[in-house]
C-alpha cells in the first residue's frame, strides 16, 4: 500500500480513550443520532484546553439521550427525569474547579425538566448543556414531545401532532443564558466546534443537537432510511449568516437555522454565589 494510501487509512481514534470500553457497543437503535453527537462530544473535549477526565463531570437524565453519560469514561451522574441541571447545579456549586456538562433530550429537558431548564438559564450557572432534540420520546414508545413539529404522526397523535413546538434555543436565549447554539447530526465538525464553543464558555450554555430517530420518529412519518433523514437535515438547516439575510416568507418551518446564535457576556452563578458566601463570613 502506498504512503498516501496508508495516510487516508488512518483515523484518528484518540477520542476513543473517552468511552468506557466495557460498555459497548450501545444500545441505541441502528442509525440514530445519539452516537454521532456522542462522539462529537468527546472531540470536543479533546480539544478544549482545561478539559481532563479528572476534572469533568458529565450529569445526565432519563431518555434516549440520557444513556450516553454511562459510555463516558468520566464521573458521571444518571440522574432522575428531567433532573439533570439541578444535579449539574449542585455539583458546580459545591465544586467549582470542576468542568460540569449535561447531556438531556427534548423531553427530558423542555417537558418534565422546563422548569429546571428555564431557571439554570436564568441564574446563568457555569454548566455546557448539549441538548439531543429528535423530537420524539424514542426510548418510552414514539409519543409526541414539546418538540414535535405541528402535523408530525406520533403515538399519541395518531392523525398528526397539533401542538405548536417549543424552540429549546431561543427559549434559552430569553430566559438568560449566554451562550446558544444549534446544529445537526449531518454536520459533524460544526457540531463538534458549537460544543466545543460551549466548553469554553463561563456561564449556561446551550447547545442543541438534531439527532435522527429513524425508528420512533422517521418510520411513523416515512421519512426513509437514516441516511434520508440526515440528507433531510442537510437541505433544512441553514447556517447563521444566510438565515439572517432571509425574508420571513422564506424562514419556513421546514427550515432552521444552525451556528452561534447568540452570545453575551453576563455574570455567572456560581462566582455571585461565592461573594455572597464571603459577605455572609462564609468564606
Amino acid at each position: 500500500m502506498s504512503t498516501d494510501m496508508n495516510a487516508h487509512a488512518e483515523i484518528d481514534r484518540s477520542f476513543e480513550r473517552y468511552f468506557r470500553q466495557n460498555r459497548l457497543p450501545h444500545l441505541w437503535c441502528p442509525g440514530c443520532g445519539n452516537g454521532t453527537a456522542l462522539k462529537c462530544i468527546a472531540e470536543a473535549i479533546e480539544g478544549t484546553e482545561g478539559f481532563t477526565q479528572d476534572n469533568t463531570v458529565i450529569v445526565s437524565g432519563i431518555g434516549c439521550s440520557s444513556r450516553g453519560s454511562g459510555y463516558m469514561d468520566f464521573d458521571t451522574v444518571h440522574t432522575a427525569h428531567g433532573r439533570a441541571i439541578p444535579f449539574a447545579t449542585g455539583i458546580k456549586l459545591a465544586r467549582p474547579e470542576l468542568n460540569v456538562i449535561v447531556i438531556t433530550g427534548d423531553g427530558d429537558c423542555t417537558a418534565i425538566g422546563g422548569n429546571h431548564f428555564l431557571h439554570g438559564c436564568r441564574r446563568n450557572v457555569d454548566l455546557t448543556v448539549i441538548l439531543f432534540n429528535n423530537n420524539i420520546y424514542g426510548m418510552t414508545g414514539g409519543q409526541s414531545s414539546p418538540t414535535t413539529p405541528p402535523g408530525k404522526m406520533t403515538a399519541t397523535a395518531p392523525y398528526g401532532t397539533i401542538d405548536r413546538p417549543l424552540d429549546a434555543c431561543r427559549i434559552a436565549e430569553a430566559a438568560g443564558a449566554t451562550y446558544v447554539a444549534r446544529s445537526t447530526a449531518f454536520h459533524v465538525k460544526h457540531l463538534t466546534q458549537m460544543i466545543a464553543g460551549g466548553l469554553k464558555n463561563h456561564g449556561f450554555a446551550l447547545i442543541e443537537a438534531m439527532v435522527q430517530c429513524p425508528t420512533a420518529y422517521g418510520r411513523k412519518n416515512k421519512m426513509g432510511s437514516p441516511a434520508a433523514m440526515l440528507t433531510w437535515m442537510k437541505d433544512s438547516a441553514v447556517m447563521k449568516a444566510a438565515w439572517d439575510k432571509l425574508p420571513p416568507e422564506k424562514r419556513t418551518p421546514e427550515k432552521f437555522p444552525i451556528g452561534l446564535l447568540y452570545e453575551c457576556a453576563g455574570e455567572e452563578y456560581g462566582m455571585a454565589n461565592v461573594e455572597i458566601l464571603r459577605r455572609a463570613g462564609g468564606l
